[in-house]
């Protein structure tokens, strides 16, 4: 397998380009070697500018569940642009995909479509603290909500840290009302709040993907909304990763615990750059130009992009089913490869939610960003090179989850198995 072109590609990119990417995990430091630049994607393949092909496991890092080039996606953005690319007006397709979301989420009654995940939690964050009065949040070690300032900040000793930025770039005066929480431990939590003068909002992927697949504990999330209740603080669900990718019906239905506002992104917008924040009526009409807290943006709700979402989503809700056949081939792709690495003296942590799946080499389950660190990402780094050499995309880094699309079929579960199998031979 020749990877000339990428090898140039990337020396050329380099040269314009800081580190050669637009989004650093690109970059394969991670796992060594070079990034692959791609070419087209075709159902669950993806094809590199040398001409190689792969199964992918990573489909634009979640939106793509249909996977690459679906015709309806492919036709609805198409009707879209001969009418415009962008109108910085109202269109009936923002009311469309808002009707549509609020119809699937019961806690949702309101919704504003924004660029991106990360303006969508920034943005969230803003009207907690507007609704709520008061500046303080929590967040979780290994939880990743964006790159907005107030969210860079790294975990210190003991179970709250406050204003410790983890970029250059954030001062500290923009992080000190940040608190850091160990994900699935009610404690930590707790004495977020008690050191705290006023939390706003305490914000959680209840099914965390930026740390691989780690989801939460039911109870720890009824704790957390219990919590919440308590003092009088917001619960955010950031589902910008696993908002209609881990179920239907978000989070909050396979949990049993309900949030106050919900972020999304990825899904809803088919593959287009687009983000959302919901929530209750009365929390959102605290949001500009009904109340008091501004947010705005020029491309918010591009008519490309809600018609790929309305797409994507619709077809979605008329083939519910399709989870469940999703979330088995996870499941056999996962297991089958667990016993292919144990079958060669590797241990292997396997977690499937939806057609989001995850792994860590290691011996103990994981259950947060510490055990997610203890894991064996050399390890990782061999198995990543080793699976694209037999054609499998997964994705560069093993902080990372896996994502199944529709156009996966048993028979490249079966191919992938096979191919781990032969990996997990040459590195044991």
């Amino acid at each position: 397998m020749g990877t000339e072109a990428s090898l140039k590609a990337f020396d050329e990119a380099q040269e314009l380009i800081p580190g050669g990417v637009n989004s650093p995990v690109r970059a394969f430091k991670s796992v060594g070697g070079t990034p692959l630049f791609i070419a087209e994607g075709e159902g669950a393949y993806l094809v590199d500018i040398d001409g190689n092909r792969y199964v992918d496991y990573v489909q634009s890092w979640g939106p793509l569940i249909f996977g690459h080039r679906d015709e309806s996606i492919e036709n609805a953005v198409i009707g879209a642009v001969k009418h415009g690319l962008s109108f910085g007006a109202p269109t009936l397709a923002e009311t469309e995909l808002a009707k549509l979301v609020v119809s699937i989420f019961d806690s949702i009654d309101k919704i504003r479509f924004v660029s991106s995940g990360t303006e969508a939690v920034m943005s969230a964050i803003r009207l907690a603290r507007g609704y709520t009065g008061r500046d303080d949040i929590v967040k979780f070690e290994g939880c990743y909500h964006g790159h907005s300032d107030s969210l860079l900040v790294q975990a210190g000793s003991g179970a709250v840290t406050f204003g410790n930025p983890s970029s250059p770039g954030v001062p500290a005066d923009f992080t000190k009302h940040t608190l850091l929480a160990k994900y699935n431990d009610i404690e930590s939590v707790r004495n977020c709040f008690e050191q705290s003068v006023g939390i706003a909002c305490v914000i959680i992927e209840p099914i965390a993907g930026n740390m691989g697949l780690v989801p939460a504990d039911k109870e720890f999330l009824a704790q957390l909304r219990t919590l919440c209740d308590e003092y009088g603080a917001l619960l955010i669900f950031d589902e910008v990763m696993s908002g209609f990718r881990a179920t239907m019906f978000g989070a909050e239905s396979i949990t049993g615990t309900t949030p106050d506002l919900v972020t999304l992104g990825k899904v809803i917008g088919g593959g287009m750059p687009v983000g959302a924040f919901g929530g209750k009526r009365e929390i959102m009409a605290h949001l500009s130009p009904e109340g008091p807290v501004y947010q705005a943006g020029t491309l918010s709700g591009n008519p490309v992009a809600m018609a790929a979402g309305y797409a994507a989503v619709k077809k979605l809700r008329e083939n519910s089913r399709l989870f469940g056949v999703l979330e088995a081939r996870a499941r056999r792709l996962v297991e089958g490869m667990k016993v292919a690495a144990e079958r060669h003296g590797i241990a292997m942590q396997v977690d499937v939610r939806g057609s989001m799946f995850g792994f860590f080499f290691s011996e103990t389950p994981v259950k947060n960003f510490d055990d997610a660190c203890a894991a064996n990402h050399a390890l990782f780094a061999k198995f990543h090179a080793g699976m694209l050499k037999e054609g499998f995309y997964f994705a560069c880094s093993g902080y990372e989850t896996g994502f199944i699309c529709t156009a996966i079929t048993d028979a490249m579960i079966e191919e992938t198995v096979a191919a781990a199998e032969r990996v997990f031979g040459a590195i044991a």
